[in-house]
């Protein structure tokens, strides 16, 4: 069902030109269909603030409860931010004060860079331990992506990640393992999801603590996790709200970093994303690069276009029946009065009772 545009947001407009179904307000309010009101907690970089919201919105709007949906995205005011990012949060973001007053449904936890390796350091520790605590007693459900997994992991269940001896990149298969829960209900038993990082929770964590993995990858690590109560937290470690080009932006990235000399080796190819001919146009523009960096003469530009085009997206259809899923239990678990979710004798310790009852 469609997402409505409640504001300004350039997100929306970008969307429909996308295709994507976009209510007017106005014409939103006509209608007799009950709303749902999702929170974005955006903390990524400004380099990915604008393209995170599409992703997750996407995402939101592509799933197919009976609801309009309502997005409401903030940010943390500790977070670093330029000119431009700071002037687009400004304009359209609301105060996490406004969010906890209206209510939310639902809500999105992005990833966010970090300086260092210990995340209990991060300026934005302190306030992500306040809005987590705030949606644990007020929020149906929260989904909590890649590095706000592992800080959630960290200060509520005592589990530190463990850093990888190099990047988590690529694209990677993975497998269904618990196809009991309703998140999973109707996805493929194996599929793609992208992973970026340098540190993860491995299985034995998320056990040692009564998380139950529903999915995992025998070369990336598990990707779906829940809490011990089944819902109110649920932990992605990849990122299946990608675009398809999104892997190509980072590698495009590592690459100006290397020819700035921010780093010091050449970025290896992203794992299982680029085609043979993809990966022979980007070994011939390696070459250009180390040629280019050895004379000190300007930088060749990387051809983006032609790679881009070969490309695949593998996951999507798998992560938007994920997300389908998790909107569809939220719909059933919530009242009407958003500050008063797990009512109608719902059990708050054992939420997913009246799901599993009715399978």
């Amino acid at each position: 069902m469609p997402l409505v545009a409640h504001s300004d947001l350039p997100a929306f407009e970008r969307m429909k030109l996308e295709g994507q179904t976009v209510l007017p307000r106005d014409y939103a309010l006509q209608q007799d269909i009950r709303e749902l009101h999702i929170g974005l907690l955006n903390m990524m970089p400004d380099a990915a603030l604008e393209a995170t919201e599409r992703q997750f919105f996407r995402l939101i709007g592509e799933s197919n409860q009976i609801a309009q949906f309502y997005m409401h995205p903030f940010t943390l005011q500790e977070l670093e931010r330029g000119a431009k990012g700071q002037a687009h949060v400004e304009r359209h973001y609301e105060s996490f004060d406004a969010v906890k007053e209206q209510g939310l449904d639902a809500l999105f936890i992005t990833g966010a860079n970090v300086q260092g390796t210990e995340l209990s350091l991060q300026r934005f520790w302190k306030p992500l331990i306040e809005v987590i605590d705030w949606a644990h007693e007020n929020v149906t459900s929260t989904l909590c992506s890649c590095l706000t997994t592992h800080a959630v992991m960290e200060f509520r269940y005592g589990q530190k990640r463990r850093r990888l001896g190099s990047k988590r990149w690529g694209v990677y298969s993975h497998r269904v393992l618990d196809r009991t829960h309703p998140l999973v209900t109707g996805v493929n038993t194996r599929f793609d999801v992208p992973h970026s990082r340098f540190n993860q929770i491995d299985h034995e964590q998320f056990d040692a603590v009564g998380c139950r993995v529903l999915v995992e990858s025998a070369a990336a690590g598990v990707h779906l996790a829940v809490s011990p109560d089944l819902f109110r937290l649920v932990f992605f470690q990849g990122h299946p709200e990608y675009d398809v080009i999104s892997l190509l932006k980072e590698y495009k990235r590592e690459v100006l970093r290397f020819a700035a000399g921010e780093r010091d080796d050449y970025p290896p190819f992203v794992e299982n994303y680029f085609t043979r001919q993809g990966e022979a146009i980007l070994d011939e523009y390696r070459e250009q690069v180390m040629r280019a960096r050895s004379r000190n003469e300007p930088m060749p530009e990387m051809p983006e276009s032609l790679v881009a085009t070969q490309l695949d997206n593998t996951w999507h259809d798998s992560a938007e029946a994920v997300i389908n899923n998790w909107i569809g239990m939220v719909y059933q678990l919530t009242h009407h009065d958003r500050r008063t979710p797990f009512k109608a004798g719902i059990d708050p310790e054992d939420p997913l009772g009246l799901l599993l009852d009715r399978r």
